[in-house]
């Protein structure tokens, strides 16, 4: 499908342009969008005579996106996840988590703002690119970790991806037999202590035989 384009669209091209896409592209997501038009004659006025409202718009909307870029620019975000101590996560991170995650922190950014190629499945500090407008991208920083007293550890360059790095290099001396039992505990023969409680039952049932007779 032929469209023109109402905006600058990465990897495709700058507004006013007619490009070629896919008819799938175009149906669910240039044109529902508001981010495209079919390319025909009637269309064709209708951009050129709306183009200096479309550029203010744009222009408007570059400056928010930059505003938000600003703040956002080099900030970390921890996310508290259950993950197995070699960091692998019990579920993962989407895109849809990020943009909760920065609602939450006051930032308006829509998930498909949230640049993922595949969902995070482990914990570590990960770099996300947000493309907040066509000509605007920002990085941040996501600390995922099991807890925040984790996150502050991965923050002071920590990995916690085994049992050593959790718990600390005497993990493995603490699990030693000789610190769950005393080595010089002297224990009694089991056989021989029953011998001897026999024996000591034998002199009792003669004892009071002897005293019958």
């Amino acid at each position: 499908m032929q469209v023109i384009l109402l905006e600058r669209v990465a990897r495709l091209g700058q507004m006013g342009e007619e490009v070629k896409v896919k008819d799938g592209f175009a149906r669910n997501f240039l044109l529902p969008q508001g981010k495209a038009l079919r390319a025909n004659d009637a269309n064709r006025k209708k951009f050129e005579g709306q183009r200096a409202q479309l550029e203010a718009r744009d222009l408007e909307r570059k400056s928010e996106a930059q505003s938000v870029a600003d703040k956002l620019d080099g900030k970390t975000f921890v996310v508290v996840r259950a993950a197995g101590e070699t960091g692998q996560l019990y579920g993962s991170v989407s895109t849809r988590d990020i943009a909760d995650i920065l609602t939450e922190e006051g930032f308006s950014v829509a998930r498909n703002q949230v640049e993922l190629n595949q969902p995070i499945k482990a914990i570590g500090l990960i770099n996300v690119a947000l493309a907040l407008h066509p000509e605007v991208d920002v990085t941040i920083t996501l600390n995922v970790a099991r807890s925040t007293d984790e996150a502050e550890r991965q923050a002071r360059g920590e990995t916690l991806t085994s049992a050593e790095a959790i718990y600390g290099e005497d993990v493995n001396e603490n699990a030693q037999p000789e610190n769950f039992f005393d080595p010089e505990a002297e224990f009694e023969d089991e056989d021989a202590g029953q011998a001897e409680e026999g024996a000591e039952a034998a002199a009792e049932e003669g004892a009071d035989e002897e005293e019958k007779s």
